[in-house]
């Protein structure tokens, strides 16, 4: 048996870097991982994806520059070139957390873990316990239950695709399967997307999926929502999807299917020997990230809160204030998402429609890229700016946003969330010219 303070089952996002601000405290920690270093978002998610994003967004770039007369020479479409980079990205990242997770206090142990009682877990044979154990166990995807699902790729499938199809089905129009979309179809795969909900990115702001919805129709992707599937089928030409549009029986065909319809926690073996209790959606937690049991913990997708990588790390550190007794200003309720499609897109806080839904008086206020002196300069004009703020104290109560750099300009509004600042205190920051960030400004001198 071995004893140490911590042990923390695996090393994705939520794990590793709990585990190194554990070690930072002074604990000793075991973290066990039965397959890479780097968990699915390192080495079969966010990371190998956003490395074939930037290579479309590139690709994307230079056509459009031809369309302002700018000539670049041409633009390399060879896949094979952009699989290599995203092999390399996801190496060198993942050699950084092998050497992070070497520092003092830490031990790697690779394994599949297995719960022997509420203290004590067993990797290969052997035995460690300590008085906080925490699952970072993370997720994989999930599939519809129809008929010729087993045909379908998940999205470890196609990351791992070293050739393109001629054509690709998208089943599911959710952040994995937009950004799919945005890469294959910027390397002239032909795209049809099919979303059961009325419109894509259901989580995101209907103005907001609307204007990408668009974009991403100009550029030739096939969208169609409020649509069914029924099955997938082999034909002669590959594949084909049937499914009900909108009350009438429809079908495409194409050389490969992605499944792409949500994810589903892993859960380790031995919970009910360790007397822990899950739910539909994964392990149950309170506001400390604690199960039912006293110093059993669950972060990250595996108990189905927040399936993002950063949320992970979050509850991570919530975790661990609990467990050395401190308590954490970490507000879980105010986490960012984004879509690394071409514009990109960014959210964080509620949508107008749940605003309605909920009865919180609400006012918005929109600007557009296309009136930004540096989008313009960029030829990055499409995409706008959403505020949705509290009417009784002007605090944003949601901000949504469409264009480019999305991703990283979102930020701004998340820290004055957390501030609990007026939007009208934003709006009184310098912010310097020309950048993207005016746009932000310009929506909330509105108020």
């Amino acid at each position: 048996m071995i004893s140490t303070d911590i042990i923390i089952i695996g090393a994705g996002p939520g794990g590793y870097e709990m585990a190194a601000e554990a070690a930072h405290h002074g604990k000793k920690v075991v973290i066990v991982e039965r397959d890479q270093l780097g968990g699915t978002c390192l080495n079969r998610g966010c990371i190998p994806t956003k490395a074939l994003c930037r290579n479309a967004e590139v690709i994307n770039t230079v056509r459009k520059a031809a369309q302002h007369g700018v000539t670049t020479g041409e633009v390399s479409v060879d896949y094979s070139v952009a699989f290599a980079r995203k092999e390399e990205v996801v190496k060198q990242l993942r050699d950084g957390v092998a050497m992070l997770m070497g520092g003092d206090g830490i031990t790697v142990v690779n394994g599949e873990a297995r719960f022997v009682d509420a203290k004590t877990i067993e990797v290969a044979g052997e035995q460690y316990t300590a008085a906080a154990i925490v699952i970072a166990t993370g997720s994989t995807a999930r599939g519809l239950p129809i008929e010729g699902a087993h045909l379908a790729m998940t999205s470890d499938d196609i990351l791992a695709m070293r050739q393109l199809p001629k054509s690709l089905c998208i089943v599911g129009g959710g952040v994995i399967g937009m950004e799919f979309a945005g890469v294959f179809s910027s390397f002239g795969v032909e795209v049809t997307v099919i979303e059961f909900m009325k419109e894509i990115l259901p989580p995101f702001d209907k103005d907001i999926a609307k204007r990408l919805k668009t974009v991403m129709s100009k550029r030739g992707v096939n969208i169609l929502t409020q649509a069914a599937v029924g099955g997938i089928h082999k034909c002669d030409d590959g594949l084909e999807i049937t499914f009900d549009h909108k009350g009438k029986a429809r079908s495409v065909v194409a050389e490969k299917v992605l499944m792409s319809v949500g994810r589903q926690a892993v859960l380790p073996e031995g919970l009910e020997a360790a007397g822990v209790v899950t739910s539909r959606r994964g392990i149950d937690v309170d506001s400390n990230m604690m199960t039912n049991v006293e110093g059993i913990y669950a972060i990250g997708d595996v108990n189905g809160r927040c399936m993002l990588a950063h949320a992970a790390s979050a509850q991570g550190s919530v975790a661990l204030a609990h467990i050395l007794g401190e308590r954490s200003n970490v507000k879980l309720d105010i986490v960012p998402s984004a879509v690394f499609t071409t514009p990109e897109l960014a959210m964080v806080g509620l949508t107008e429609q749940q605003c309605e839904d909920q009865g919180i008086e609400v006012v918005t206020a929109k600007s557009f890229f296309r009136s930004n002196g540096k989008a313009v300069a960029m030829g990055e004009t499409d995409g706008m700016v959403k505020l949705i703020v509290s009417s009784e104290d002007l605090t944003i109560v949601g901000c949504h946003i469409c264009g480019p750099h999305a991703a990283d300009l979102i930020q701004e509004a998340v820290t004055a969330m957390n501030a609990n600042m007026p939007v009208t205190r934003m709006a009184q920051a310098i912010h310097a010219h020309p950048t993207l960030s005016e746009v932000l400004m310009a929506a909330a001198k509105q108020f």
